[in-house]
């Protein structure tokens, strides 16, 4: 799905409610894409442990505007299933990152680096 705003309205047609009720968890979710505007974004939240992140930072349920009491938990499983089709784990998006040298320098590598930098020819 290309917006929150339509998460939220799945969301309504699921648990009922207004897609105000859902909007806030849904912009939680896609508020990466501040970071990288495209599917990338996903891999920092859009997982198991992000469905628990959420739901620590803002509670196990919300009672939306039909008087039904939801588990985030539950909408935050519908927002990722919707966006890839499956809830994968930290370490499945993990697994797909291509190692760079960069993510693996040691303090060692930099001070060499550092040396030559500064080395006058």
């Amino acid at each position: 799905m290309a917006h929150p705003y339509h998460h939220a309205v799945r969301s309504v047609r699921l648990f009922g409610g207004k897609p105000e009720d859902y909007i806030e968890i849904h912009s939680w979710f896609d508020e990466t894409k501040r970071n990288y505007a495209d599917f990338r974004h996903r891999a920092l939240r859009h997982h198991s442990l992000g469905i628990y992140w959420y739901e620590e930072q803002f509670g196990v349920t919300i009672t939306n505007s039909d008087g039904k009491e939801i588990p985030v938990r539950i909408i935050g499983e519908q927002h990722v299933k919707d966006d890839l089709g499956f809830i994968p784990t930290v370490e499945d998006w993990l697994k797909a990152i291509k190692p760079e040298r960069w993510m693996v320098m040691t303090r060692r590598d930099v001070n060499e680096r550092m040396q030559q930098t500064n080395e006058q020819p």
